[in-house]
């Protein structure tokens, strides 16, 4: 539904959803509605991509509201995340996307399936899930740190991967959602 309000150009509403730093615009509401929104149709995509690929067989194990509440919470802690980040660099661009609560997803699918052989696309090489997880993070933490790929909320990425690790980690302490 945001991304339709986004092509029919309606900048002003846009404006009011995206993740703004606590500086330039925030509103409580933006921690959810900057996931709704995208910068063009191949960033919907790549997210749905990822949500099928990771969240269908998590979806399996936990259940509906469980793959939920987890997406929830990731894409609630990218946004703070995101929001730390601005704050300590004075940045004045807003934040738009789901990839925080794909990242978490991600996450979890690691952590849930530890063993599970993800094979990249390129170069084609075979990698245990929690090896490819683990490598992911790595590369957005450097992107981050480094400033490459400028536009991509990295930090918020990790945000989403920290959130997910935090309500795996209490699911199992409190037996529930346990393999």
């Amino acid at each position: 539904m945001g991304f339709l309000m986004e092509l029919s150009g309606s900048d002003v509403l846009v404006g009011e959803l995206a993740l703004w730093p606590l500086h330039a615009g925030f509103m409580p509401w933006q921690l959810v509605t900057y996931a709704f929104l995208h910068a063009d149709i191949l960033h919907l995509m790549l997210n749905m991509f990822g949500l099928w690929m990771f969240g269908r067989e998590l979806e399996q194990l936990l259940g509906r509201r469980a793959i939920f509440m987890l997406y929830f919470c990731s894409v609630l802690s990218a946004g703070g995340m995101q929001l730390l980040v601005t704050m300590l660099s004075s940045s004045i661009y807003p934040t738009i996307g789901a990839s925080g609560g794909v990242f978490g997803v991600l996450l979890a699918y690691g952590m849930y399936f530890p063993k599970r052989i993800i094979i990249l696309l390129f170069p084609p090489i075979p990698l245990p899930a929690w090896l490819f997880v683990t490598l992911y993070a790595g590369v957005e933490l450097v992107f981050g740190v480094t400033g490459t790929q400028a536009g991509v909320a990295h930090f918020a990425h990790l945000g989403g991967m920290i959130g997910a690790y935090f309500m795996v980690r209490r699911w199992r302490h409190h037996s529930r959602y346990r393999e």
